[in-house]
């Protein structure tokens, strides 16, 4: 089988695409072959999923230094706006987040590499969000920016009002005081 991939301006981040496989009894697709040509896949240690209602938005999460993750994302069920935002000074997507819809219906993945925040939001009633990690998470290298930050611009997709975040996210640093930090 094989799937599309998918390059992004961001250097290491692609979309895949894969073959899906669809009768009247339902669909197959594989979300993950290492043979997959165009993308060198990194070696996943950790898979993690979760569940989130209408408007939960998670994120923009990453891990610090020598825990930072490379994850490849996906959703089971629903539908979310997936964002990504680049972290690595020197690039030249610096500063700068690429977002798409990842759902049950298109199931596209998303290869994250090292050295970016990430998010997403739930746009359907409910998302099931699964996402393979290349290291294991340490609560002590955990760090955040802001999801609202006026100076990123992200449109999540979500009317203000319908947004649910943990407390944590509720007081994420803005990208120019994480930048000044770093």
């Amino acid at each position: 089988m094989a799937a599309k991939i998918i390059e992004t301006p961001f250097r290491g981040l692609y979309i895949i695409e894969p073959e899906v496989f669809g009768d009247n009894r339902g669909f197959f697709c594989e979300t993950l072959n290492l043979s997959w040509e165009g993308v060198e896949f990194p070696t996943f240690v950790q898979d993690n999923e979760s569940l989130s209602s209408y408007g939960v938005v998670r994120g923009l999460h990453f891990q610090k230094g020598s825990a930072a993750q490379a994850k490849l994302v996906g959703v089971a069920l629903g539908r979310v706006l997936d964002v990504a935002l680049d972290l690595r000074p020197g690039e030249p997507t610096f500063g700068q987040y690429f977002a798409t819809e990842l759902s049950s219906e298109n199931h596209k993945r998303v290869l994250i590499p090292r050295g970016f925040a990430h998010g997403f939001a739930v746009l359907s009633e409910k998302a099931l969000f699964q996402y393979k990690c290349d290291n294991f998470y340490n609560p002590a290298q955990e760090d955040g920016i802001a999801w609202d930050d006026p100076d990123l611009s992200i449109d999540w997709k979500l009317p203000a009002g319908d947004v649910k975040l943990s407390e944590k996210d509720r007081h994420r640093q803005s990208f120019r005081h994480w930048k000044e930090q770093s």
